[in-house]
């Protein structure tokens, strides 16, 4: 079974000349389709940087890095857009647009797929809030929704489009711990229903039990 990520001696630096400094060492890692994987480790470990390289938001500089079958290192801008289509993303922030409903949040993840009219997206995108229990909230703008409900309305628009990988970056960070909890069981529920995988960065020790496996971040080191 290949890995859904393979990264191979991964080094990364911020800055240029004298002001050049490395922020990831030597990082080594595979992640198997299905697998749920957590990341830890103290801020300013390199957890997010490593995160935004195999989400291709970020250009890969030195070393090997392959999402999806597809390596970055080298990749052109419109190969880095092309697999972030295959991709869901779930941050801290939810990072919604105020001036659409939770129903057109979700659906903006569907306009990246050409073949999807705008029928079926809206269909799969109130049928998708109506899995994360927002039925009731489809029409909503995100300031008439609370922290949690605003959440559920980012992992719906992660998950609409059913990607193959799901990067989360603190999503529960902002949430109190019922809320946190309710979170990453929908997400763990529609993943697992998906079969995608989840890569998660958190210092929420309160959901380190949905993980397979947990990995951990120091000064730029992966350590296992």
């Amino acid at each position: 079974m290949k890995p859904v990520i393979s990264i191979k001696n991964l080094n990364h630096f911020f800055g240029q000349d004298k002001l050049k400094k490395q922020v990831l060492f030597n990082i080594n890692l595979d992640i198997n389709p299905g697998e749920i994987v957590i990341m830890t480790g103290p801020s300013g470990s390199g957890k997010t940087t490593l995160l935004s390289l195999i989400g291709a938001l970020r250009s890969v500089q030195h070393g090997s890095l392959q999402t999806i079958n597809y390596e970055l290192n080298g990749a052109t801008e419109q190969k880095l857009v092309q697999v972030r289509r295959f991709m869901g993303y779930i941050f801290q922030a939810h990072n919604l647009l105020p001036f659409l409903t939770a129903r057109q949040n979700v659906q903006m993840s569907l306009e990246l797929h050409d073949h999807i009219s705008t029928h079926e997206a809206i269909a799969k995108s109130e049928e998708m809030l109506k899995m994360v229990g927002l039925e009731q909230r489809i029409n909503y703008y995100p300031d008439q929704l609370s922290g949690g409900q605003r959440q559920r309305v980012a992992i719906a628009r992660a998950l609409v489009s059913h990607p193959k990988l799901v990067l989360a970056d603190e999503p529960t960070a902002a949430l109190d711990s019922k809320t946190g909890r309710d979170v990453v069981d929908i997400m763990e529920t529609l993943t697992k229903e998906q079969g995608c995988t989840i890569l998660l960065v958190t210092h929420d020790n309160r959901i380190l039990d949905m993980a397979d496996r947990i990995i951990h971040m120091e000064d730029g080191y992966l350590k296992n």
